[in-house]
């Protein structure tokens, strides 16, 4: 019984070492990277996404479009994004999603999701939209699920393979 309770001991001292040691290469790369990151855009956040996983949120904006792009702290920034948003300004309260591109259920999704509204607030959208089409119905459930979770109202059309959502801050 003292010898289970004492591997149970050093087991958890393991697993925070292990976390620990994760923590600073994370914390190490996450200086790196934002240097590199700023040469090229705007750093919006650093964020922490399902995992623990810590990952750096930027963005490329214009007065047409905006892309939100998310890259995780576990490795070297090589100039590509592990996920990201890419969106249009379509008049003075629409945002609306063009794509959304990337690693999926790691979270990154999300996070970026949450800026991208951030982002919306801060421009003064009132609506962020979207198109579901025709090349998104093998996933479709899963899309209807990720944008719920996000207080989108959601409508698919089954039948003519399409659909809409509308995120409405009022």
């Amino acid at each position: 019984m003292v010898y289970s309770a004492f591997l149970e001991e050093e087991k958890g001292k393991e697993e925070l070492k292990e976390e620990l040691d994760s923590l600073e290469i994370q914390l190490h790369r996450m200086q790196h990277n934002m240097k590199e990151i700023a040469k090229r855009s705007e750093i919006v956040s650093i964020d922490k996404a399902n995992e623990a996983q810590w990952v750096i949120i930027y963005a490329d904006k214009s007065k047409e479009n905006c892309q939100l792009m998310l890259h995780e702290c576990t490795k070297p920034f090589r100039g590509d994004w592990d996920s990201v948003i890419q969106a249009e300004f379509r008049d003075d309260s629409t945002l609306h999603i063009a794509d959304i591109k990337g690693v999926q259920n790691k979270g990154f999704g999300s996070v970026l999701m949450k800026h991208l509204k951030e982002l919306a607030r801060e421009e003064n959208m009132q609506y962020i939209t979207g198109d579901i089409v025709e090349r998104d119905f093998g996933h479709v459930n899963r899309l209807k699920h990720f944008y719920s979770k996000h207080h989108f109202d959601v409508k698919i059309d089954h039948l003519n393979l399409s659909g809409e959502i509308v995120w409405n801050e009022g």
